[in-house]
C-alpha cells in the first residue's frame, strides 16, 4: 500500500485528526487571586523587597493605617517602608483571607522587632480593594485598646 495515499486518506476522514498539522497553544497566566496577592504582599514586605512594591500596589493606591496620614501613591508607600516604618524586621502570619468581587480582607499576627531592637507582637486585620490583580486601597487595623 502507498503510505502517502493512506496518510492522505486518513487526513480526509472527519473522524480522524490530521496528524500532519500542529496546534500551538499559548498559555495565558490566570489572573492573580486576592489570596495570592495578599501572600505576595506580605512576602515583599517581610523580605524588604521594596523595589517590588509596584507588583502588588497599583500606581494610585491609598494605604491607611493607625497613627499615620493616608499614604497616596507608590512613592508615598515606598518612602514609608524604606524610611518611616518603625519595624526593622519581622514576619506576618496570616490566619485567614476572604475575598469577593474586588474586595478582600485578612487577619493574623505580626512578630518582629523595631529599629531599636525591641520585640514587637501585634494582631492585625487588613481590608483591601483590588483591581486588575493589584491593591488599589489597603486599610490596616491593630488589636489594641483605642477607646
Amino acid at each position: 500500500m502507498d503510505l502517502s495515499a493512506a496518510a492522505a486518506g486518513a487526513a480526509a476522514r472527519p473522524d480522524q485528526p490530521d496528524r500532519r498539522t500542529r496546534t500551538v497553544t499559548t498559555l495565558t497566566p490566570a489572573p492573580r487571586t486576592p489570596q495570592r496577592l495578599i501572600t505576595d504582599l506580605f512576602s515583599v514586605i517581610d523580605e524588604r523587597r521594596w523595589d517590588e512594591l509596584a507588583e502588588v500596589f497599583a500606581p494610585g493606591c491609598v494605604y491607611e493605617r493607625p497613627g499615620y496620614r493616608p499614604l497616596s501613591g507608590l512613592a508615598d508607600i515606598d518612602h514609608f517602608y524604606r524610611h518611616t516604618r518603625i519595624i526593622s524586621s519581622g514576619r506576618h502570619l496570616v490566619d485567614r483571607v476572604v475575598a469577593d468581587h474586588g474586595s478582600a480582607a485578612c487577619w493574623g499576627h505580626f512578630t518582629g522587632q523595631d529599629r531599636s531592637g525591641r520585640p514587637l507582637e501585634e494582631g492585625f486585620a487588613d481590608a483591601y480593594l483590588v483591581q486588575d490583580g493589584k491593591i488599589v486601597r489597603r486599610t490596616t487595623y491593630f488589636f489594641r485598646a483605642a477607646i
